[in-house]
Parts: structure tokens; C-alpha cells; sequence
């Protein structure tokens, strides 16, 4: 298009432009300007190639917008802003203007743009607060107009010159001639304008005369400004054309000047005109002087007479002043090398001029200010131009008690300086460094009086330099400055603020001092600048303040703000910046805050490029960063008040070399450092800028966290550590860098892609806590507002101002406790949903926070509270957390979910189902889920019944869109948290609340919904937590049943009929979910027996479908002979009927046991259909695999053996979840039953080792030392009991009783008593002799014992060497993080007084031997009791043998005492035993298996624990399993075969003999062990035949066994071994 059609393209592009403009797009936003500027930047190139066109079409704009007409403030600011725009790209267009423009180009320019750009000259009105700012825009304009097309311009002066020759008006327009001030002039242009006005100026009136004069002034010193060097080179080759014009001019404005009124008027350009003359000046300066040139000579006497007051008028001396201000003025444009007369001529004049301007007792004035500060800056750069080394003018300027306005002059003048050095040998701003001192103390006392006037908040209270210290203090008592005063000051702020912006170094020098004071001065002058940037009343001062920051920290001038310590200063006096900027946009209270974010943004850049600058360096530094505690959740949060900080931290004394100043210890933060807490503050302020409706500010705050993270990487690089100590989140913040680099699509979009972000933040910190709390607080009263609206909408009288605009009308809010909202405004809602999406987002990281304090947990019963402290098992509960923002937070989110405000109700009740939904951290799972379940459960009265009510069932719908979004969403993480609590309760409940809302259009509606909810439910099984699967599933199933309707619904309406078949197909799509795997379970205790009551529940539910079935297969028909819409409901009957039958598939799938024989006869049903289906159903469970052995005669032993198996499951990881579950669970009153259970399984199993192994290092792990290791009674010790009695009763039986016979038998022990307790002598006892008997007892017992190891029977072996390397793991994971980083042999001694052998032998004496040495009678040794002598002399061996084996010595029994010298000597002894039995593990296939011959008895046992506990250990496993390490959940297998198996049997114990039995008894076990049955080859070939089962009970309710003949091949073996078999 461009190509062909060029001037269409051009068109277009202008078009464009001027749509966007603000006075017809309205108010710019981000995306506008963007926009606006790519606009003008694309005619700006344009109009290099079609100038002509561009021009054209912006001089169209220009006149159209300054033709409308505008009504309001809001329109008139964008009208000005259009008119800036439009302007500004003129400017520019005309500055890039080619070379070859037409003629024709010139002409259009002056008819059409010409009259616009005067236009905003002309009407310039004083005061108006955009009119200045356009004038100087326009004359911008005119001047680039000028450059290329001045004979345009010209050509407009010189016809109203002429105009003005033959008006006789005294008033006449002189508008035209003013255009002379703005033009672009060089030398032959300002000799035309000084021809023509030669020419003309007689003829002219005093009016345009006067306005000649000014403006040819000003044009002369556009020429010398943009024109330096021509106006040098007239002195170096003076131009005579030039000369004579002057001259003329010069003799015709002194004939003009009749009047002392004109002299005053005409001096300046005489002056300027003499100038141009350079002969003439030499000339005069001679003592003999032409007669032509006397009235120059006698002008410049009435000058100096003038201006040292002797000319008796004043407007002489002001207008000599003024003269002799611009003849310096122009000898600095003059090398003196050139003409030194000029040189001389200033210096006669100089001195009286200074002491006019400069004079403090009696200040200069014309009535002008602004006049008089320009000519006073003026002078000021001159003289120091001409003599830099002569300040004594400067020091006037400098001194505290001159006026303001000389403060004003000085910085001003010295701005200048800095900013403008365009010719060679004018001098630099390094001579005035010597003053740096007395410039920063008035910057100091300036800020003081500004802010103070202002009423601000109080000003940060600084440290003064010692130098002016007592004129500094005299600043508190000072009265509060006038509104006048404090303008000025608020001028001469601005100034000094720009000053450092332009040199920095001028404030920062430090002459001759420590590294202390300057560092003291530095974090003045830095604090100051800092404590403008939040100045709203102060809007231009702030933004400049800023940019003096930007270039405080840039290198060269970071380096000086303590060269003596470079890093060290820099981290204290950055860090401290950094922290109260962003305390104050955390705080909101500044205007501007996504421009300050952008700014802060430059800061962290320099900063990095600092620290990267000097990386070897910063290792010095090292005391000032900190490291994150990764795996403990980040340092502490903190909380220092910003002022405190600061006040202490310029007059902080650095101890150089150790980075230690009193900012360390401010605000109650002792030993904080200060970047700690900046960067903690930096990240609450980035993660809160991401709640920001302003879609810049959000993308801003994403992008900072890429300097964060780049900072990360310079300091670990320096201290070789992860990037991760440094930022924990590190990972995140990237992506979130990333990010902000994306053009997002949308404000929806950018937050939905944040929130996605917050989610992945895993370790909480100190910022993204406090962050949180923050917001939430905010989100808190912006809630409250919004709820009571419009309650608070008028206040006083006034209409309020909205949430986002509540307090600085800012794009963060903050919402004060009396403040209000207007929701009309749409960024406050917005902002309000911003903030509900981040705290649900972020919610879960400040949980983890948390999550070590207030957490409920649940119980298991190892053991007694007081000796199992750490047995307890954390879970999530609403009751622990209700006190913690986060609950606080999900507590009125539930609220929210039923908000029926009028305005608003809607809208927040939608945006909580979809932030709940969609964006809540998966961590805050369990607790929603906890606190829905609590809610709903409140629906129903202490009878069950339904508390029916509008708002319960709005709730409940929400519930349903929250739960099913929630289990749709397959958020990162979300399958790690959604089985941590258990959703069944509530699930049920909603499904009880539903089904009495009855059939109505919205009932039907919630009930497919559920449905639906159910159906996703199922799809996320292996993610969630079932307590009691089937019962729950065969639950839902009776309910969601109970709403097909088929074709019983008799409504007349088609589209509620419509409905309900929606409702049925969902119905049936949730139960074929349930179905799927589901063994049906009739409720317990209606007396019927098990399978006969699943064959009647599996009837019920087959007669259902079968009865669907038909109603579909009829309303197919009539569908098909009426056609129309009916056929759309034909559709969804065959879905339904594709449902149904994968109902009855599932259902048969998993019920073949109860099913197939209700089934089968279907297959020779005389109905075809009905036949057809039954084969389409038999088809779909063989193509699922279903398992016919459920029908095989040994289905129940088969599926005991399969409970077995489970429980015996053993994960990647060694763990075994279904059998520590049930240790955990278990009522302490069973657990000598389970330990027989448990042991006799394992063992089975060749498992042993691995039971042994979690049960010890579990005991361990609790105990508090080792004297109380196996002391308790706890399942540990049962177990470790029963192995010891199981195992090693032959063992015992071979070594004690030859030794107890021979002591109770033989003669030369008959008489012998072993008391040593001197209290229970006999009269005739000896205790010496006592005690040498019960010594030599025992030392024969004990040689015995430990000579027996090569006897010690291989499982105990593995009993204690599974003790042992238990207790050797589990005490190496208790030591101490030192510890381990030494690597310490002697961990566990250095932790317990004994070593982990200890614990063996403790644990063996304790539970195995001295009980035996003690009872043996009871153990089977003896066959009777000992006598009471030697019982008592076996207890006391008893104590003295476990004292060796604990290996400790008696202290409190003084009659014990006297044996420890035989204790001690034997402690190595018993230690070599130990490590003997318990060093090496025997392999597990050489091991005979004692308890391989497992009985009915123990797996009826384990099936009665399994399921009285069943509830229990699915609570236990969803708060402590791991679903990785054991892959497809234990539990949902062991509740299938719960179902399978059904309850067990429950008979009154009264009722039959087997009351007189003891079930738990371990005898059993005992005689096939003691009998080694196990090792009989008989036996073992009885096993494998698989003869012997047991079903039932008979009718005296015992158990009932069945034995298969035909598998006994063996006959004349069988009957005796069956004998052992059927025991």
C-alpha cells in the first residue's frame, strides 16, 4: 500500500494519530501512551520522505483542536495535553526537515502552521498553569520552523514592520515583532533584522519602537547561545557590514532615548549593540576620540556614573545594572586573548555591580523577582566565568544569614555552570568543591524549613557536620516558617536537588576528613533526597529527588561516598535507602507509586552493577549479607519503624573493618542487619505490587525480581555458596522476571499467570509473610467497606472517593479504618478480587510458615501421652488453626461465598467460587476441606435432620462449583495435599442436604452438579483420602440411585423433563465412577446373614438399571415415531443407556460372588432385548478381567491370604504401611494380641527383620534416653516380649535349668541364704558370707550366659541385631547438626551415657533372661516354684545381672553396693556377649521360621483389628504416607477385601464354650515351636496340598473346618499330622 499509494498511507497514519490523542481517546493509561508515542515516532520518520503530507496533516490537527470547544477540568487537561503532543512532534518533524524542501512546502508552512504557532504565543495569559508550558512549546516550534524556512518568518516581521510604519495607532498589535525573541539567528540573519530595523525603526510608533528594542535584544542572544562560535570569530575578524548596522542602530535608539524613562529602556540593547563593534570599543577606550564616537563614550560614563548610584534615578541604575550584566555576559563569550579592552571595560565596571546585586544589607530589586534572579544568576555565572578564583561574591551567597534569594541565585547559577560549558576556556565546577560543606548544611536547613512548612510528617532528624553543628541546632526553635516562605524554600530545595543531580561529587566532596564524617555526611545528604520521594505536596521536587538518587548510585559517584570503606558504606547506606522507600510503598502513602517502583527498579540495577564492579571486594563485607535457613523457614520477621532506623543512621560511627554501626540495634531489631531487613522489605513491597490493578505497576514489580535474583548471584558467587541461601525462591522470582517480559493479553490473564506463580513459592520468608499479612489486613477493611456499602457512601456532605483512591489516590490502596468505597469505580472491586486471588495464592507458603505451632494432631496410641511425646501425628484441623490469619482468611471466604450484597453480592460470590476453585495453594486444601465439612455439617439438627434454608443451599451450591473446580484443576502440588483430609463427611452431607430440596428446576440443577462433582471426585481417587471407602462409596451409590427417575418423572414441562434426564445421565455417569471396583456392603447389625445380604443389595440395584434400561428402550420408540425435538432426547437416552450398562458391568464386575446367579438367567430371558443387554454386560466385564475365582470354593481363604499379603507389604523404602498404621492405632488393651499377630505374619513372611526394624527405630526415636529405652509398656516391648518367648524358649530351657536345678538340688547350696539386705537378716546369717554365696551364684550364671553365645538361637540373633543397628540409626539422626559435620565416631555416647550396644543388652536381660532367672516356674523351667531362699537369691542376681547389662553401677540400694567392684569388672565381658549376639544377622533363607504355619486364630485376629480400625489407620495414612515411596495406596486395597471379607463375626461371648478360651493365647505357636512340627517333612507336605480352610461358624457359633479328601494323596500320613493341622 505504501508503494502504490503513498499519500493514503500518510493519511492514514495521521488519522491514527489524531485519534489517540487525549481530547478524543480520554485519560492516557499506560497502553495509550505507549501507543501515542509510537505514533508520534512513526511521523517523525515519515517526515524525513514526505514532509510536505506529515506537516500538513499535523498543522490540520493543531487547527481542529484549538477549535473545540471544551467543557469541565478533566477535558481541558487533556486538551492541553493534545495541544503538547501535537506540539512537540512539530518540533521535531521540522527539526529533521530536509534540505530540498519545495518552494511550495515554504508557503503552505506560513499560511496555515505560522498562524497556529503564534497563536500560543500571542495568547499567553499570566497564571495559567498550562500556558506557559505550551508557549514555550510553540516557540520551540517556531524556532525549528525558522532553522530551514526563516525567509517564511521574515517575511511576517518585515510586513508588519512595515504595517506598523503608516499605522497611526497608539495601542497597534505588536505580537508579530515579538516573534523575534523565538527565531532562530545567526550572524546574516541578525544583520537583516538589523537592516531592516535601521531601515524602519524612525517611521515606527514608541509602542513598536519599545518592542523592537526588547526583541532585538533577545534575538541577539538566541544568536550568541546557538551560535558561540560566530559570535567569537567577530572578535577575532571583525565584520564591518555588521559593525555599521550597530552603529547606526546604536545612534538612532540614542535619539530615541530622550527621556530618562528611555535611557532606561534602551541601555541594554545599546549596550549589545556596542558590543558588536569591537573597533569602535578599542577606539573609545583611547583618551582622544572621534567626534562621531563621543556619544558611545559618554553612554558608557552615564553607565558606570549610573551604576554606582550617582546618576540620581533609580531606573538608570536598574537598567545600568541590567547593561552591565549582559556586556559580562558577553566578554565570556570573548577570548580575552582576542581583546583584552573588553576585558578591561568589564573590570571598571564589575566591582560597583557586585555591590549592587550581591548586597545582603540592601538586596537588589526592580519590583520583578523573577527578573532579578535571572539577572543576579546571570552576573554570578559571568564573573565566575571571567574570574573563577574571586568568590568572594559566592561566600555572600553562601552565608546563612543572607536572604533566600541569594541561596537561590547561588545553586542556580552553579546548575548552570555544571550544565552548560560549550566553550573551551570557560572554568569548571571543581573550583567551587571547596564549598561542599556549606552546600550541603544549606541543603539540610532548606529541607528542614520546606517540609516543615509543608505539615508533612515530621522531618527524619539528622546528624549535622561537625562544622555547623551550633547553626544547625538553632533550626528547632525556629517558628514555623510562612505559606510564603516555605514557596521559596520549596524553590531553592528543588534547585539544590537538581544541582546534585548534576554533579553529585560537588555535595559529596570531603576535604581533608575521616572516613567516619564522610560517611556521616554521605547518609545525610542521601537520607535527605530519600525523604522527598514521598512528598505528595511536593510532586516536581520528589521526581527530581529521585533522579538525584539514580545518579548517587551510580559507580564513580558511589565510590565517594566513603572511599575509605567503599562496600561497607555502601550496604549500610543503600540498604537503609531501600528499606524506607519501600516501608513507605508498602505503607501507601505515596502518589506516584508505579513510577517510584520504576525507579526503585534503575536503583537495584545500579546497585547490582556496584557489587558486580567490586564482587572480590565485597568478601570483606561479608557480615552484612545473611544466608536463608532453607529447610527452616527463612529468618524471623521483622518489624522496625522506618523513622527510628534512619534518625540513627547518619550519626552512626562505622568502626572500619567491621561493619558495625548503631543501625544494627535500632528499633528493636537488635543484631538485624540493615540489608536484611531492606531486602525484606523490597520483597513484601514486589509481592505486594502484584496485587495492583495497574497493569504497568504488576509488570514493574515482576521485573525487579530479576535484579533481585541477579544480586543472589553476585553475593554467592563472592561466599561460594547456593544462590538458594541467599534467595530462597530464587527459582520463582525468575519466572516472575520472565514473565514480565511477556505482552500479556489482559489484566484477567496477567493475574491469573501471577497467582499461578505465588502458588510455586515454597519457602515462606520474612517478606512473602509479612507480605501476606499485610495484604490481608488490607483486604480485611477493603472487605468491610464493600459490605457496608453504600452505608459509608456519604460522609459530610461529600461523596467518598473509592477504595482504590481511598487515601493518595495511588494505584495500591490503602484503606483507612474510617475510610470508604464507591464501587462504581471498577478498579476497586478489581483491585479487591486482585488482593482475594493473592492471599489465596500465597496462603500456603505462610501456612508452612506456621505450620509448627497451632497445628491440632492426632493421636495415635502408642503408648501413655507423658512416655510418647513424640509419638503424635500432625494433621490438619480447623479447631488448631483458628486463630491464624490463614484460617481467619479461609473462615470469611466462606462467608463471602453467600455475600448477597445488592450491588456487589454477585459478583463476589463468582469470584470466590473461581478463586477458591482455580487459585488456592494446594497446601490450603486439607484446612478448606476441614472447614466446609464444619459448615455444612451445622445444616442438620441433633436429630439429622435438614436445616433447609435459601442461604444453606446457596452455600451448598458454591461448596459444589468450589469442589469440583477445585478436583477439575490438576494444580502443581495438588495431589500432595488433596488426601490429606478426608472429604467423605462432607461429601455425604451434601448429598443428604440435596436429596430433600425436591424436583424443582434448581434442585434438579444442584443434583446434577453433584453428580457431576462425584463423578471428577472418582477420577482424583488415588489423590484423595477415603477413611472408609466402601462403606462411603456403597453410601453414595443408595443415594444418587435413589434420583433416576426414568420414566417416572410425570412433569409436563419438556424442558424440565429435558432436565431430568440431564440429571439421570449424571446420576448414572457419578455411579458407574462408584461402581467401578466397588464390593457391595450391606449395612451391619439388620441380622441377616452377609452374603445373602449382598445378593439382595445387588438384586436391588441390577433391577434398577434393568428397569432404566426398558424406559430408555421405550422413549426411544415413541422418540423415533414422533421425531422433532424428541430425537435430541433420543440422543441422550442412548447415553443413558450406554451409562447403565456400564453400571451393571461394574456392578457385576465386582459382585460375581452375589451377582452372577441373579444375573445369569437374564441370558435366556424370552424378551430379545433383554437378552441382548445381558450379553453386552457379560461382554464388558470379561473385556475388564473380571476374577471368576471369587467363585472358587477357597475364595475366602484366598482372599485371607490376600489380607495377609497386605499387611505385609513392604515399600521401596523398607516401610510397611499398613502394619505401622495399625501399630499406631491400635487401643493399648490389644496390643499383646497384636504383637502375637504381627510377629507370627512376618515371621511367615521372612519378614521379621523388617517389622522388628520399623517397631525399634520407632521405640527409639521417642525414647528420652537410653535408661528409659523398652522400659515402657508399648507395643515395641510386646513385640520384642513375644519374640524373646516364641524364639528363645528352648534357648532358656537348656541353659537355666541345669544351673537352677543344680542351686535348688544340690547339697552344698541346700543351707546356703542369699540375703545381703542387712534389714531382713536371721539372727544366725552371716552377711559377709551372704554375700560371698549370692556372688558365686552369680558368677556362675553369668559365665554360663555369656559362654552361650554360640547356642543363642539365630532368630534372636536377629532380634538384637536389628536392635542394635536401630538404635545405632536412629540416635546418629538425634545427634547434633556439629556432630555430624565432624563426622564423630562417638555419637551416640557423646548423647547418651551409653552406647547403642547398651541398649541390647538391656533390652535382653530386661525382657528375656532375669524374667526367667526370676520366674521360672512360670517360664517353664522348673516344674515347680523354688523355695522363698532361693527366690529371693535369684532376684538379686536378677538386679546385679542387669546392672552389668546396663552397664552402670549401684548408687541408691547401699546394701547392693558392695558387688559393683564385680559389676565393673565384667562390663567388658557382657559388652563382648553383646556385640557377640548382636553384630552379625543371619541370612534370612538359613533362618527357620518357627511361626512359618500360620493359624486361623491370628488371621481372624488381624481381620478384626483391621476392621474395628479401619476408620483410624485411613486418618493415620492420609496425614503421614507417602504416595511415591508406596505406590498404589495400601489402604484402598485393604478396604476392597474388608469388603469382600465383610465384619467379623460378633457373638456374645456368653453364648458358646469358646468363652472359655482365651483367643489371644500364644500357646499354640509355643508347642509347634517347642515341638519343631515346622521342620517335619510331613507337615510341610500337609501344608502344601492346600487340604484345610475355614468358612463360617456352625450353629453353636464355632468356627467351622473344611478339608478336601481328594487332595490328600498321603492317606496313612494324614491323620496324624491333620491332627496339628485342625488344633
Amino acid at each position: 500500500m505504501a508503494a502504490h499509494k503513498p499519500v493514503e498511507w500518510v493519511q492514514a497514519v495521521v488519522n491514527r494519530f489524531d485519534e489517540q490523542l487525549p481530547i478524543k481517546a480520554g485519560q492516557q493509561n499506560t497502553h495509550t501512551k505507549v501507543s501515542t508515542e509510537h505514533n508520534k515516532e512513526c511521523l517523525i520518520n515519515i517526515s524525513k520522505y514526505k514532509f510536505s503530507l506529515v506537516i500538513s496533516g499535523l498543522t490540520n490537527i493543531l487547527k481542529n483542536v484549538n477549535n473545540m470547544r471544551i467543557f469541565g477540568e478533566t477535558a481541558e487537561k487533556n486538551l492541553y495535553l493534545s495541544q503538547l503532543i501535537i506540539l512537540d512532534t512539530l518540533e521535531k518533524c521540522l527539526a529533521g526537515q530536509p534540505k530540498d524542501t519545495m518552494r511550495l512546502d515554504e508557503t503552505m508552512l506560513v499560511k496555515q502552521l505560522l498562524p497556529e504557532i503564534c497563536h500560543f504565543i500571542h495568547t499567553y495569559r499570566e497564571g495559567n498553569q498550562h500556558a506557559a508550558e505550551l508557549r514555550n512549546s510553540a516557540s520551540g516550534v517556531l524556532f525549528s520552523l525558522s532553522c530551514n524556512n526563516f525567509n517564511a518568518v521574515f517575511s511576517r516581521i518585515s510586513t508588519r514592520l512595515q504595517e506598523l510604519t503608516v499605522c497611526s495607532e497608539d495601542n497597534a498589535d505588536v505580537h508579530d515583532i515579538e516573534l523575534l525573541q523565538y527565531i532562530s539567528v545567526d550572524c546574516s540573519k541578525l544583520k537583516r533584522l538589523l537592516q531592516e530595523t535601521v531601515f524602519k525603526f524612525k517611521a515606527l510608533k514608541k509602542v513598536a519602537q519599545l518592542a523592537v528594542i526588547n526583541s532585538l535584544e533577545k534575538a541577539f542572544w538566541n544568536w550568541v547561545e546557538n551560535y558561540p562560535d560566530e559570535f567569537t570569530k567577530l572578535y577575532q575578524t571583525p565584520q564591518t557590514d555588521m559593525a555599521d548596522c550597530a552603529e547606526k542602530l546604536f545612534d538612532l535608539v540614542d535619539g530615541f532615548a530622550e527621556s530618562t524613562k528611555r535611557k532606561a529602556a534602551v541601555w541594554p540593547l545599546q549596550i549589545i549593540l556596542l558590543v558588536l563593534c569591537p573597533e569602535i570599543i578599542q577606539d573609545i577606550a583611547k583618551d582622544v576620540v572621534e567626534e562621531t564616537k563621543m556619544n558611545k563614550k559618554l553612554f558608557l560614563d552615564n553607565l558606570r556614573k549610573a551604576l554606582a548610584g550617582h546618576s540620581g534615578s533609580r531606573q538608570l541604575t536598574e537598567s545600568a545594572a541590567i547593561a552591565c550584566v549582559k556586556l559580562c555576559k558577553a566578554s565570556t563569550y570573548i577570548n580575552w586573548e582576542d581583546n583584552s579592552v573588553i576585558f578591561l571595560l568589564v573590570q571598571s565596571m564589575v566591582v560597583d555591580l557586585k555591590n549592587l546585586l550581591f548586597n545582603p544589607s540592601k538586596p537588589f530589586s526592580r519590583g520583578n523577582q523573577n527578573a532579578d534572579v535571572d539577572l543576579m544568576i546571570d552576573c554570578l555565572v559571568s564573573c565566575f566565568r571571567i574570574n573563577p578564583h574571586n568568590n568572594q561574591h559566592f561566600k555572600i551567597c553562601l552565608a546563612q544569614n543572607s536572604p533566600s534569594t541569594f541561596h537561590y541565585v547561588l545553586v542556580n547559577s552553579l546548575h548552570r555552570i555544571i550544565t552548560n560549558s560549550a566553550l573551551d576556556w570557560w572554568p569548571k565546577i571543581d573550583a567551587v568543591y571547596c564549598h561542599s560543606v556549606e552546600l550541603r548544611s544549606m541543603f539540610s536547613e532548606t529541607l528542614h524549613k520546606a517540609i516543615q512548612g509543608c505539615g508533612a510528617h515530621p522531618a527524619i532528624r539528622m546528624t549535622p557536620s561537625l562544622t555547623f553543628k551550633e547553626k544547625m541546632t538553632s533550626l528547632k526553635f525556629k517558628e514555623k516558617p510562612t505559606d510564603l516562605e516555605t514557596r521559596s524554600y520549596k524553590f531553592l530545595l528543588l534547585s539544590l536537588v537538581k544541582l546534585i543531580h548534576a554533579d553529585p561529587k560537588l555535595l559529596l566532596c570531603n576535604p581533608r576528613k575521616q572516613g567516619p564524617e564522610t560517611q556521616g555526611s554521605t547518609a545525610e545528604l542521601i537520607t535527605g533526597l530519600v525523604q522527598l520521594v514521598p512528598q505528595s505536596s511536593m510532586p516536581d521536587i520528589a521526581q527530581e529527588a529521585m533522579e538525584a538518587l539514580l545518579v548517587l548510585h551510580q559507580l564513580d559517584s558511589i565510590d565517594l561516598w566513603n572511599p575509605d570503606a567503599p562496600i561497607e558504606t555502601f550496604w549500610e547506606i543503600s540498604s537503609q535507602m531501600l528499606f524506607y522507600i519501600c516501608k513507605k510503598l508498602t505503607s501507601h502513602q505515596m502518589l506516584s507509586s508505579t513510577e517510584i517502583l520504576k525507579w526503585l527498579r534503575e536503583i537495584l540495577i545500579c546497585r547490582n552493577k556496584f557489587l558486580l564492579k567490586n564482587k572480590q571486594s565485597d568478601r570483606s563485607s561479608c557480615h552484612f549479607l545473611f544466608l536463608y535457613d532453607v529447610s527452616g523457614g527463612g529468618p524471623s520477621q521483622i518489624s522496625l519503624d522506618h523513622e527510628e532506623m534512619i534518625r540513627c543512621a547518619p550519626g552512626a560511627t562505622l568502626r572500619k573493618g567491621k561493619g558495625n554501626s548503631s543501625m544494627e540495634s535500632t528499633g528493636g531489631c537488635s543484631g538485624t542487619p540493615i540489608c536484611r531487613q531492606a531486602q525484606t522489605k523490597l520483597e513484601v513491597a514486589l509481592y505486594m505490587f502484584l496485587w495492583s490493578p495497574d497493569i504497568e505497576a504488576v509488570l514493574v514489580a515482576m521485573s525487579c525480581f530479576r535484579h533481585l535474583c541477579e544480586e543472589a548471584d553476585i553475593r554467592c558467587g563472592v561466599d561460594e555458596v547456593s544462590v538458594h541461601n541467599f534467595l530462597p525462591n530464587y527459582n520463582t522470582f525468575m519466572e516472575f522476571a520472565s514473565v514480565s517480559n511477556m505482552m500479556s493479553t489482559g489484566r484477567a490473564a496477567l493475574q491469573k499467570r501471577v497467582m499461578a506463580l505465588l502458588r510455586r513459592i515454597e519457602h515462606p520468608t520474612a517478606g512473602n509473610t509479612e507480605a501476606w499479612e499485610d495484604t490481608h489486613a488490607k483486604w480485611e477493611q477493603a472487605t468491610k467497606l464493600i459490605l457496608n456499602y453504600p452505608k459509608t457512601k456519604m460522609e459530610d456532605g461529600q461523596v467518598t472517593e473509592s477504595l482504590h483512591k481511598t487515601i493518595v489516590k495511588r494505584r495500591m490502596s490503602h484503606v483507612s479504618g474510617g475510610g470508604s468505597i464507591d464501587l462504581s469505580d471498577t478498579d476497586s472491586l478489581q483491585e479487591w478480587i486482585n488482593m482475594t486471588g493473592f492471599l489465596c495464592a500465597l496462603g500456603g507458603v505462610c501456612l508452612q510458615h506456621r505450620s509448627n505451632a497451632g497445628l491440632a494432631t492426632y493421636s495415635p496410641p502408642m503408648g501413655p501421652v507423658n512416655e510418647r511425646k513424640g509419638s503424635m501425628i500432625s494433621m490438619v484441623s480447623t479447631e488448631g488453626n483458628a486463630e491464624t490469619p490463614v484460617s481467619k482468611f479461609i473462615d470469611r471466604l466462606l462467608t463471602l461465598m453467600v455475600c448477597n450484597h445488592e450491588k456487589v453480592g454477585l459478583q463476589i460470590r463468582t469470584n470466590i467460587k473461581d478463586l477458591v476453585g482455580l487459585e488456592l495453594s494446594p497446601a490450603l486444601y486439607p484446612m478448606l476441606f476441614n472447614k466446609l465439612k464444619n459448615t455444612i455439617s451445622k445444616f442438620f439438627d441433633s436429630q439429622g435432620q435438614v436445616l433447609l434454608t435459601e442461604t444453606n443451599t446457596q452455600f451448598v451450591e458454591q461448596t459444589i462449583a468450589i469442589m469440583k473446580n477445585l478436583l477439575d484443576n490438576h494444580t502443581e502440588g495438588s495431589s500432595e495435599h488433596l488426601g490429606q483430609a478426608s472429604i467423605e463427611t462432607m461429601m455425604l452431607n451434601l448429598v443428604r442436604y440435596v436429596r430433600v430440596l425436591g424436583n424443582l428446576v434448581h434442585a434438579i440443577q444442584i443434583k446434577t452438579k453433584l453428580c457431576q462433582l462425584v463423578e471428577v471426585m472418582m477420577e482424583r481417587r488415588d489423590d484423595l483420602s477415603f477413611c472408609q471407602e466402601m462403606k462411603f462409596r456403597n453410601k453414595m451409590v443408595e443415594y444418587l440411585t435413589d434420583w433416576v427417575m426414568g420414566t417416572s418423572n410425570q412433569a409436563t414441562d419438556e424442558d424440565v423433563k429435558c432436565l431430568t434426564r440431564d440429571l439421570d445421565q449424571a446420576s448414572m455417569e457419578a455411579v458407574v465412577s462408584l461402581l467401578a471396583g466397588l464390593p457391595l456392603q450391606p449395612e451391619e447389625g439388620d441380622g441377616v446373614e452377609l452374603m445373602e445380604a449382598k445378593s439382595q443389595l445387588f438384586l436391588k440395584y441390577f433391577t434398577l438399571f434393568m428397569n432404566l434400561l426398558n424406559d430408555c428402550s421405550e422413549v426411544e420408540d415413541e422418540s423415533a415415531q414422533t421425531g422433532g425435538r424428541k430425537r435430541g432426547m433420543s440422543r441422550r437416552l442412548a447415553s443413558l443407556r450406554h451409562c447403565t450398562v456400564l453400571a451393571m458391568s461394574n456392578l457385576l464386575n465386582a459382585n460375581v460372588d452375589s451377582g452372577l446367579m441373579h444375573s445369569i438367567g437374564l441370558g435366556y430371558h424370552k424378551d430379545l432385548q433383554t437378552r441382548a443387554t445381558f450379553m453386552e454386560v457379560l461382554t464388558k466385564i470379561l473385556q475388564q478381567g473380571t476374577e471368576f475365582d471369587t467363585l472358587a470354593e477357597t475364595v475366602l481363604a484366598d482372599r485371607f491370604e490376600r489380607l495377609v499379603e497386605l499387611v505385609t507389604m513392604m515399600g521401596d523404602q523398607g516401610e510397611l504401611p499398613i502394619a505401622m498404621a495399625l501399630a499406631n492405632v491400635v487401643p493399648c488393651s490389644q496390643w499383646d494380641e497384636l504383637a502375637r499377630v504381627l510377629v507370627t505374619l512376618f515371621d511367615s513372611r521372612h519378614l521379621l527383620y523388617q517389622l522388628l526394624w520399623n517397631m525399634f527405630s520407632k521405640e527409639v526415636e521417642l525414647a528420652d534416653s537410653m535408661q528409659t529405652l523398652f522400659r515402657g509398656n508399648s507395643l515395641a516391648s510386646k513385640i520384642m516380649t513375644f519374640c524373646f518367648k516364641v524364639y528363645g524358649a528352648t534357648y532358656l530351657q537348656k541353659l537355666l535349668e541345669p544351673l537352677l536345678r543344680t542351686v535348688i538340688t544340690s547339697p552344698e547350696w541346700q543351707h546356703v541364704s542369699f540375703e545381703v539386705d542387712p534389714t531382713r537378716l536371721e539372727p544366725t546369717e552371716s552377711l559377709e558370707e551372704n554375700q560371698r554365696s549370692l556372688l558365686q551364684m552369680t558368677e556362675k550364671f553369668f559365665h554360663a550366659i555369656i559362654n552361650s553365645s554360640s547356642e543363642f538361637p539365630p532368630q534372636l540373633r536377629s532380634v538384637c541385631h536389628c536392635l542394635y543397628q536401630a538404635t545405632c540409626h536412629s540416635l546418629l539422626n538425634k545427634a547434633t547438626v556439629k556432630e555430624k559435620k565432624e563426622n564423630k565416631k562417638a555419637v551416640v555416647s557423646q548423647r547418651f551415657p551409653q552406647n547403642s550396644i547398651g541398649a541390647v543388652g538391656s533390652a535382653m536381660f530386661l525382657r528375656f533372661i532375669n524374667p526367667a532367672i526370676v520366674s521360672p516356674y512360670e517360664a517353664g523351667i522348673l516344674d515347680k516354684k523354688p523355695p522363698p531362699r532361693i527366690e529371693r537369691g535369684l532376684k538379686l542376681m536378677s538386679k546385679i545381672l542387669q546392672s552389668i547389662a546396663n552397664h552402670v553401677l549401684f548408687t541408691k540400694e547401699e546394701h547392693m553396693r558392695p558387688f559393683n567392684d564385680f559389676v565393673k569388672s565384667n562390663f567388658d565381658a557382657a559388652r563382648r556377649f553383646f556385640l557377640d549376639i548382636a553384630s552379625d544377622c543371619p541370612a534370612s533363607d538359613t533362618v527357620n521360621h518357627s511361626l512359618s504355619f500360620i493359624s486361623d486364630g491370628n488371621v481372624l485376629a488381624l481381620h478384626r483389628l483391621l476392621w474395628n480400625n479401619q476408620e483410624k489407620i485411613g486418618q493415620y495414612l492420609s496425614s503421614n504416607r507417602d504416595h511415591k515411596a508406596v505406590g498404589r495406596r495400601p489402604f484402598d486395597k485393604m478396604a476392597t477385601l474388608l469388603a469382600y471379607l465383610g465384619p467379623p463375626e460378633h457373638k456374645p461371648v456368653a453364648d458358646t464354650h469358646w468363652s472359655s478360651l482365651n483367643l489371644t493365647s500364644s500357646k499354640f505357636e509355643e508347642f509347634m515351636t517347642r515341638h519343631q512340627v515346622h521342620e517335619k517333612e510331613e507337615f510341610k507336605a500337609l501344608k502344601t496340598l492346600n487340604i484345610f480352610y475355614q468358612a463360617g461358624t456352625s450353629k453353636a457359633g464355632n468356627p467351622v473346618f473344611y478339608y478336601i479328601a481328594r487332595r490328600a494323596t498321603n492317606k496313612q500320613n494324614f491323620c496324624s499330622v491333620s491332627m496339628w493341622k485342625v488344633k
